[in-house]
C-alpha cells in the first residue's frame, strides 16, 4: 500500500522563499523547513532573517539567510543563477515578497503614474521574471520543480470597500491589478513549462491578521463565513502541499485560503 504521508516530505529538497523574513514569508519558511527542505530565506531584512534562521535551526531544521532584493530586476537572472550554484539545486521557489512604494495605500484620487509603474515593476514584474528565470534553470537541469506565487483574493474579485468603513484603511487599485496579473502570469508559465514537468501554482490568501484597526477586523470577520481573519500559519500546509509530490499533478491552479471569502 502506498504511504501517502511520504508525499508531503520535502527531504532532500532545496526551497527558496522571497520575502522570507516577513509575516507570511517567515511562516512559509518554518513550514518548508519542518517538512524537511533546506530552506533559503531571501530578504533584505537581515536581522529578521538571521533571527528566523536561529529559530528554525534551534527547532532542529535546516535554514539559511541570503540578502536578496527581488525589486532589482536587472540583477534577478544573475542572482538566481548564483543561488542555484551555491546551494547545488533549486527544487522549490516561493514568491511571497510584498515590496511597495512609500505612498502605497493612498486614495485613488491621489494616484501617481510613476507610483503605479514602480509598484507594478516591484511586485508583478519581479514575480514574472523570477519565476521565468527559475523555471529556465529547472528546465536546463531537468528538475521537476515547483514554483509558487502569492496573489490574493483581490486578484480574483473586486475589492469590497464596505469592510474599510469607519477606518483609514483601503485597498489600492494597483493591488488588484498586480494580484490579478500574478494569477494569469502563473497560468501562462504553468502552460509553457508543463512539458518539462515544472509546476507553477498560485496561492490566494484572504486577509491575514497583523494588528489591524479593530473596526476593520470586526467588519472583516462579519463578512467571512469562518468569522475570523486568517493567520500566517493557515498558509503553511498549502505551501507544503504544492511544493511536494502530493501535488505532482497540479499546475496552473489557484489555491484559495480565505475562510470562505470568495464564496459569498
Amino acid at each position: 500500500m502506498k504511504n501517502y504521508l511520504e508525499q508531503f516530505s520535502l527531504k532532500g529538497k532545496v526551497a527558496f522563499v522571497t520575502g522570507g523574513a516577513g509575516l507570511i514569508g517567515g511562516e512559509l519558511c518554518r513550514a518548508l523547513a519542518s517538512a524537511g527542505a533546506k530552506t533559503v530565506i531571501l530578504d533584505i531584512e537581515k536581522k529578521k532573517g538571521e533571527a528566523l534562521v536561529k529559530e528554525i535551526m534551534k527547532a532542529g531544521y535546516d535554514a539559511v539567510f541570503e540578502n536578496f532584493d527581488i525589486t532589482k530586476l536587472e540583477n534577478l537572472e544573475k542572482n538566481i543563477k548564483a543561488l542555484a550554484v551555491k546551494y547545488k539545486g533549486m527544487d522549490v521557489w516561493v514568491n511571497s515578497a510584498y515590496p511597495r512604494t512609500k505612498d502605497w495605500g493612498e486614495p485613488l484620487e491621489s494616484l501617481k503614474i510613476n507610483s503605479l509603474r514602480e509598484n507594478v515593476d516591484m511586485q508583478m514584474n519581479s514575480y514574472a521574471l523570477s519565476s521565468t528565470f527559475v523555471a529556465q534553470y529547472m528546465k536546463k537541469k531537468k528538475i521537476k520543480g515547483s514554483i509558487i506565487n502569492f496573489s490574493s483574493i483581490y486578484g480574483l474579485q473586486a475589492s469590497d470597500f464596505t469592510i474599510y468603513k469607519g477606518t483609514k484603511l483601503s485597498s489600492p487599485m494597483a493591488y488588484s491589478m498586480i494580484k490579478g496579473g500574478i494569477i494569469n502570469g502563473s497560468r501562462y508559465l504553468a502552460s509553457y513549462f508543463g512539458k518539462d514537468g515544472i509546476r507553477v501554482n498560485c496561492i490566494c490568501p484572504g486577509g491575514i491578521f497583523n494588528g489591524q484597526d479593530k473596526t476593520f477586523v470586526r467588519n472583516y470577520e462579519n463578512r467571512v463565513p469562518l468569522k475570523r481573519m486568517g493567520k500566517s500559519e493557515d498558509l503553511g500546509g498549502t505551501v507544503i502541499f504544492l511544493a511536494g509530490e502530493a501535488a505532482s499533478y497540479i499546475t496552473g491552479s489557484t489555491m484559495v485560503v480565505d475562510g470562505g471569502w470568495v464564496i459569498v
